[in-house]
């Protein structure tokens, strides 16, 4: 198979595991509303250089770490949703504001990109996702020991998830400046609300783990 149809298949992951909706994808709009194209890109960015982690992991077949993320599952959803219960009470109680002059407040992008690192990283279901779609590839993956081409397919995973980023960033700046205070305030409430939906449902899943087994 030629080089560049590992990238593409890559470049098609990266989409098909970033677009769907997430406490990432609210923390990037959030940000967006909030701060401009270059906070919510930021936000976006850093669950880029968490899944490409996890996509190394999976192309380049290192067991060792997806299985003691695996075996350890409970402890980093545990943190993970406590993560993203805190963010989503920050935003929730957070009081935007946007002069009318355009001046806006000033994002700190690195809080941004750390937020959208660490909801990815503890996050078990994003290896075990890319465990699944890279073993569901067969003939579409890279050989075992084909190193150049898995390489390619995570530098395509990483395309493509920022091609996401660089698109819901885009589109949802293209609204910010029609907002006032009030609309940023309610989406905020909206936001936050949800993140904390996510986190008490990931324990909600947890809780329901724990009882399947003892049943």
């Amino acid at each position: 198979m030629p080089d560049i149809a590992y990238y593409l298949i890559g470049v098609a992951i990266g989409l098909a595991t970033s677009a769907p909706a997430g406490p990432v994808n609210l923390t990037a709009i959030q940000r967006t509303f909030r701060f401009g194209f270059p906070a919510g890109l930021f936000a976006g960015l850093g669950a880029v250089v968490a899944d490409s982690i996890y996509a190394s992991l999976a192309a380049f077949g290192i067991t060792t770490v997806s299985d003691f993320i695996e075996f350890h599952s409970d402890l980093i959803q545990t943190g993970g949703g406590m993560l993203v219960i805190i963010f989503g009470l920050k935003v929730f109680t957070s009081h935007p504001h946007i002069e009318k002059n355009g001046a806006g407040e000033t994002p700190n992008i690195l809080r941004g990109l750390a937020a959208g690192f660490f909801m990815t990283l503890t996050n078990p279901g994003v290896i075990l996702g890319f465990l699944a779609i890279f073993g569901s590839l067969g003939k579409w993956a890279p050989d075992h020991k084909d190193y150049a081409s898995a390489a390619l397919m995570v530098a395509g995973v990483a395309s493509g998830a920022t091609l996401w980023w660089m698109f819901l960033a885009g589109s949802v700046s293209k609204l910010r400046d029609r907002l006032d205070d009030h609309w940023l305030e309610m989406i905020n409430h909206i936001a936050g609300g949800l993140l904390i939906a996510f986190g008490l449902g990931i324990y909600g899943h947890l809780a329901w783990q724990l009882w399947q087994q003892g049943a």
